[in-house]
């Protein structure tokens, strides 16, 4: 059985030596984004995602990296968001809120820092967040009647939820001017300060992503009309920034 890493950096030195095998000196970047950058990190639970940016000519030897990628799938590592530099600048107007996400939550693993200068339009990051909010909610609606009540399907539905909803949470701080944290609780309360909502809904949320705490289907019930109820009134805010 493939052991997972219980922390992180376990696994740097061999991944980085895999991917430099495949790509050479056109591998720019190799960096380490979400959950695994941060204290939200669960060994077992979290998948480590990973970005690779190549420059042009390394993108030929792709094929060449399918081992690699499927090696470490076993150990909770997901096959790396692959870009070179220039598509990562060029797409910044098109996936600002994905881009702050990452930024947000990070670590450099081999050569160059291409997340710390990025730089977000605001205006294009406020109509993402508006629209994501707005997409997300319709979903969480839906999944809601989907769940039919039945518990482990709610837990889903409220796991999956508050991740979007963290990252959006995380791009309207930053649109605000305030410091985005880097832990999933700290948004939420440093979102509370910022905004009228209730952090303790998504506080309640994030023990349930985490397995934290028992909660009856009914209670879980309870927490998504309540997280639905909230998101409603954050798209209002949104659309008056």
């Amino acid at each position: 059985m493939a052991k997972i890493p219980k922390n992180p950096e376990e696994i740097f030195p061999e991944l980085r030596a895999d991917y430099r095998q495949v790509f050479g000196e056109g591998l720019v970047s190799l960096i380490l984004y979400g959950s695994g950058g941060s204290e939200d990190y669960r060994p077992g639970k979290s998948d480590l995602n990973f970005l690779l940016i190549l420059d042009e000519a390394a993108l030929a030897l792709l094929e060449k990296a399918i081992p690699v990628a499927g090696k470490w799938k076993a150990r909770r590592v997901a096959a790396p968001l692959i870009m070179t530099h220039t598509e990562l600048i060029s797409s910044l107007d098109s996936y600002p809120v994905e881009f702050l996400s990452m930024k947000n939550r990070y670590r450099l693993v081999y050569g160059r820092d291409v997340l710390q200068p990025l730089v977000f339009d605001p205006g294009a990051l406020r109509l993402q967040v508006e629209r994501e909010l707005k997409g997300k909610l319709f979903l969480l609606r839906k999944g809601y009647l989907d769940a039919e009540g039945r518990e482990p399907a709610l837990r889903n539905l409220i796991g999956r939820s508050l991740t979007a909803f963290t990252a959006l949470f995380g791009a309207l701080l930053h649109l605000k001017g305030r410091e985005v944290p880097p832990a999933r609780r700290d948004v939420i309360k440093a979102m509370a300060w910022a905004f009228p909502i209730e952090p303790e809904v998504f506080l309640s949320c994030a023990d349930i992503r985490e397995g934290n705490g028992r909660y009856r289907a009914a209670e879980l019930d309870r927490l998504v009309n309540a997280s639905m109820k909230e998101i409603s009134k954050v798209c209002d805010l949104v659309e008056r920034l």
